[in-house]
């Protein structure tokens, strides 16, 4: 590891914010103590897909050049979390307002802001496109037509709204594999439900606001179930990554009969 200094302005100034820092191309970035073991490394409070793009060119970034004492990064929409060994970081000594001494979120700071100009935020992100099928309607989709009265449409008109959009996934949370999925189109954006269901099957189709998404596995819920996909999207036993989407994904959703819903993988 390389050894990095800090400047009298990386102090942490007792407000939360660790330091705020203003990268190549004019891009702000704010650094955030999480306990201990942590950085908080955000790049605006905007939910949008310019901001998704820092934030998926960062992880990526981290990805390909963990440094040393990096235990693992987590995306969320307008942030990376990134989680370190204070053991490891420890052992480094860092020199702060000419002090042998500071704070191990101060040493992992100091290796993010190194890091911050070697990252290419203005290129193109790869991405992949995920096809999923859908069944909708029916007992798969059992608040369709909820969903299409509240906007006065036919359930035709959700459908064909639905698998027009396009997609992108922000982040991966809340049960194993779930994704939080932006660009649900205005027209059929709808309110979680008031009673949310105790079990919903997993690979239901749901809405809640103005986020679509899928359930990977079987939980609880309050998301305008529209329909079910036959598509595994999570699996322990998976050699690779067990989730099958992964922040920066692109989704693109086609309807299929109950039949095709039947027989799919067989």
């Amino acid at each position: 590891m390389n050894n990095y200094s800090l400047g009298c302005d990386s102090f942490y100034k007792g407000d939360g914010v660790l330091s705020q820092i203003t990268a190549k191309n004019n891009i702000v970035v704010k650094m955030l103590p999480l306990g201990e073991a942590g950085v908080l490394v955000s790049f605006g409070e905007n939910i949008d897909p310019t901001t998704h793009d820092k934030v998926h060119a960062f992880a990526q970034y981290l990805e390909h050049h963990p440094f040393d004492g990096m235990l693992e990064y987590t995306e969320a929409f307008t942030s990376v979390s990134v989680y370190y060994d204070i053991i490891r970081l420890g052992k480094y000594k860092l020199k702060v307002a000419n002090e042998e001494s500071a704070y191990t979120f101060q040493v992992a700071e100091a290796i993010l802001r190194a890091i911050l100009p070697q990252v290419n935020f203005l290129g193109e992100t790869c991405s992949r496109t995920i096809r999923i099928p859908v069944c909708y309607g029916g007992d798969l989709g059992p608040d369709l037509a909820e969903v299409a009265a509240f906007h006065h449409l036919s359930p035709q008109q959700v459908i064909d709204i639905h698998t027009g959009g396009k997609y992108l996934v922000y982040m991966i949370g809340f049960a194993p594999g779930f994704p939080y999925v932006g660009g649900l189109p205005d027209k059929i954006a709808t309110p979680r439900r008031k009673n949310p269901r105790l079990a919903i099957p997993a690979g239901s189709v749901g809405i809640a606001g103005e986020q679509t998404g899928v359930y990977p596995i079987e939980t609880p819920g309050g998301w305008q179930l529209i329909g079910r996909t036959p598509l595994p999207l999570f699996d322990p036993q998976a050699k690779g990554a067990p989730s099958l989407l992964q922040a920066g994904d692109r989704i693109e959703f086609y309807a299929i009969s109950r039949q095709e819903y039947e027989s799919y993988g067989r």
